[in-house]
């Protein structure tokens, strides 16, 4: 189904991504793990033609989706929806057309000048806005709602695309614990319900555990776990994260101090 080979990208003489290779069989829920600058971003950015790849290859059901070029990268890019971590949503206009926005690429440019819907495109927006739980906020201001309520919006955006991939870059890092599962159990729910692959950066290995079916470990642009998450062991969070091998049973205390986000994805791990 998805199969990257070989994936490097540079930036100057540094390998942002280095060389990475995997496969994914079925629509999957995987996350990508990893510190800052490991990578995650720019590879999520590659797969979606945000970026272009040094070499490589990224196929989706046999195809290179990093030879696209015009109107074919823009038709996958429909195929391969994005939300980002700060939402990307147009503050100053109401939620449903945010997530009718998720049509654009479908759209004349004529419609889009003016702004013009279906009837179907505005009821299939609703319809999703209620399965996410905010059709109410639909007639607000993007900007009136809470994080995680924005949050929901992108995703509705996404949905309006109807994907085969969701990429979530970061998705819930701007977001308080609450708003974070709530965000989580609905990406869950679409790769379950929905058979819709999701591929998610994520910053913490508990919520990689809780959500994940697979997870990618990355450490400086290089892969160095792929597996369940399941065996994400403490040894195995020190590989991703370079945490020090001084890491002893003390360490899984969760009163860490913020500042080492490294050490507390390892204790977060030993938990």
């Amino acid at each position: 189904m998805l199969e990257v080979r070989n994936v490097t990208r540079l930036f100057g003489s540094r390998r942002a991504v280095d060389t990475v290779s995997f496969t994914v069989d079925r629509p999957q829920f995987v996350g990508i793990i990893g510190r800052s600058g490991a990578g995650k971003s720019t590879f999520l950015r590659m797969m979606n033609r945000l970026l272009d790849a040094s070499s490589g290859e990224i196929r989706f059901e046999g195809r290179n989706i990093l030879a696209l070029r015009g109107a074919e990268a823009r038709t996958w890019q429909s195929q391969c929806a994005m939300i980002f971590q700060q939402f990307n949503l147009v503050p100053r206009i109401d939620v449903a057309s945010n997530v009718l926005h998720g049509k654009l690429n479908s759209r004349s440019t004529l419609a889009t000048m003016f702004n013009l819907w279906s009837r179907a495109d505005i009821v299939q927006a609703l319809d999703i806005l209620d399965r996410l739980g905010i059709a109410e906020q639909a007639p607000k201001r993007a900007e009136a709602l809470s994080g995680g309520q924005q949050q929901r919006v992108a995703i509705a955006r996404a949905l309006m695309q109807d994907p085969k991939i969701i990429l979530a870059d970061e998705p819930i890092a701007s977001l308080d614990p609450m708003n974070a599962q709530v965000v989580m159990d609905t990406l869950k729910r679409i790769n379950t319900e929905d058979g819709r692959m999701v591929i998610a950066n994520l910053h913490t290995l508990d919520t990689a555990r809780r959500y994940c079916d697979r997870v990618i470990g990355l450490r400086d642009g290089r892969l160095v776990f792929d597996g369940p998450a399941c065996d994400l062991t403490t040894d195995m969070a020190r590989e991703i994260y370079g945490a020090d091998e001084s890491f002893n049973e003390e360490a899984t205390s969760t009163a860490m101090p913020a500042a080492n986000p490294a050490l507390h994805a390892v204790r977060v791990a030993a938990q």
